[in-house]
């Protein structure tokens, strides 16, 4: 027990050591309107108007407005430094509960701690100030909460499940029906082993109807004795049929099916959780948002919804290998319900490479499972070999040191790295416009990704990263994220479109392709430019 306790304190340290150094200083766009929107639900309440754009009567779901309000109340506090102070702080949290929850689970504190910091540092890209990190953290506690109450049936862990609903609901909108999604593997496994054993359930409804005869007294001796045999017959069929289940478990090669009738609880605990969308200000969005998401095409010009190509992602890659490897090479069983629960992650993660987090996060704890079979089948005692001279003085340094150096040379690359990174957004370009420009009459062209620095900043903007706000899915008639497109890449005539929005300013990176025209248009004058920006008055608006 003592040395459980070192190791879990060792292996706690260096995830908060390396959880630090993989949590970026830059802030990323999304967290600008994040701030904003903060605060504006503070000052208004939920409106459900969009008040940032200069597009009139845009409707806005505000889809994270717990999250918004809860990072503005950080920045007004700590600034952008308390922003990052609180990514650090996420990370952390997710480090430590990922590698309690796999402790738990897969009862394997090595296997725990590597594939924490494996995890870690493969969500890499994923780790921001983002509403996305705190439900990583709400993932990972409900897949925990699952499996502890199949195991053990106590009551509060329902009761966790329903307030990690009701919390994603409204920090993440967007994500509330992945919630579900969990849930389907341990249900798969459920039906499939009740099928396996429907002929049994029969059986038992027949053993049950002649044991209702047997307490009636109106049958004679005869009648008696043939139910009685019949009864000893179907208990005798019943124990075969068991008998050749567990020989056909335990010859099965690859897959492990097992029925736990406590899964008909968790499907009531699972339906009680749909009514927890209720429990929120956004009406019926925790029901109807991904699903409008989806119909649009938003989520195709969005690098991060765009499908997987595993040859671009290299560390994805491997990790699947890993997976196939133990799968194919190996004869280490999987659960039915773990075989579903990767091939579902799978397939999302190839729809949209933004899944790809949640294959990493939430598979992982079945490749401890696989990994921790497969040791202790032919090395059980090595495991804890390791973990023991970990705990002891030169094990500590060793480890300690190790992850370290892998900290830093994560962190190296950084270390000038700004809170704002003016070659992504328009810092100067920002500043040269609220003193210049009158920005109660200006409609203002911009890019999507730095929109939302925009309007932290109060500029009303073309556009920003809120992609679902500008689709016609939400807004009906409105062709901003289309048009913009089709600006941004050349296929339309801008000066059409300008016309037709009636803009007054463009504010464009002057590597962009549309930059190489208008710079060369005299019907735009050049009011600003510096390495990264420049910032035009279009001359024909004014007339």
């Amino acid at each position: 027990m003592e040395k459980n306790i070192k190791f879990d304190i060792l292996s706690i340290v260096c995830i908060i050591v390396f959880c630090i150094s993989m949590s970026p200083v830059t802030l990323q766009n999304d967290t600008f309107y994040t701030i904003k929107i903060g605060e504006y639900i503070l000052d208004n309440g939920i409106t459900y108007m969009d008040p940032f754009s200069w597009h009139e009567n845009l409707s806005y779901t505000f889809p994270h407005w717990l999250y918004d309000v809860m990072i503005y109340a950080i920045f007004n506090v700590g600034g952008y430094l308390g922003i990052y102070i609180s990514t650090i702080v996420f990370a952390c949290i997710l480090g430590i509960i990922l590698y309690a929850t796999n402790v738990k689970l897969n009862k394997n504190r090595l296997l725990s701690f590597l594939m924490t910091i494996g995890v870690i540092y493969l969500l890499g890209d994923f780790i921001a100030a983002r509403a996305q990190l705190v439900t990583y953290i709400l993932f990972t506690l409900t897949i925990y909460s699952i499996e502890r109450f199949l195991s053990t049936k106590k009551k509060r862990y329902p009761l966790y499940l329903i307030i990690i609903s009701i919390m994603i609901a409204n920090l993440h909108v967007a994500v509330w029906p992945f919630y579900f999604v969990l849930y389907l593997p341990y249900i798969g496994e459920y039906i499939i082993a009740c099928l396996q054993d429907s002929g049994k359930f029969i059986d038992k409804i027949k053993i049950r109807r002649y044991k209702n005869k047997l307490n009636k007294n109106i049958i004679d001796e005869k009648t008696r004795e043939e139910i009685t045999n019949k009864v000893l017959e179907l208990e005798g069929k019943i124990s075969q049929a068991d008998e050749r289940k567990n020989k056909r478990n335990a010859k099965a090669y690859k897959v492990e099916i097992v029925k736990n009738n406590n899964v008909k609880w968790l499907i009531l605990i699972m339906l009680i959780c749909v009514l927890t969308g209720l429990l929120t200000p956004l009406k019926d969005a925790p029901y109807t948002y991904l699903f409008k998401t989806m119909q649009g095409n938003t989520t195709q010009n969005i690098n991060e919804h765009l499908p997987l190509v595993l040859i671009d992602n290299k560390e994805f890659l491997v990790f699947i290998v890993i997976f196939l490897i133990i799968l194919m090479f190996t004869d280490t069983k999987i659960r039915l319900k773990d075989l579903f629960m990767i091939g579902g992650l799978l397939l999302l993660a190839f729809i949209s490479r933004r899944q790809t987090s949640m294959f990493i996060l939430l598979g992982s704890f079945t490749l401890v499972n696989l990994c921790a079979r497969f040791i202790n089948k032919y090395d059980p005692d090595g495991i804890k070999k390791v973990e023991e001279f970990m705990t002891t003085l030169l094990g500590k340094i060793i480890v300690i040191s190790i992850i370290v150096i892998l900290s830093y040379s994560n962190i190296k690359p950084d270390l000038d790295d700004k809170f704002v990174n003016e070659k992504s957004y328009p810092v100067e370009a920002t500043k040269f416009i609220k003193e210049n420009i009158d920005i109660q009459q200006m409609r203002l062209f911009n890019e999507y990704n730095y929109g939302s620095y925009l309007l932290l900043h109060d500029i009303p903007v073309f556009i920003d990263s809120r992609a679902d706000l500008y689709s016609p899915e939400f807004n009906k008639g409105t062709s901003v994220f289309s048009d913009f497109m089709n600006i941004s890449g050349i296929s339309v005539y801008y000066e059409d479109k300008f016309e037709s929005y009636g803009i007054t300013h463009v504010i464009i990176k002057r590597n962009s392709k549309l930059n190489l025209l208008i710079s060369r248009d005299d019907n735009y004058k050049e009011l600003y430019k510096d390495d990264n920006f420049c910032v035009y008055e279009r001359l024909n608006a004014t007339k």
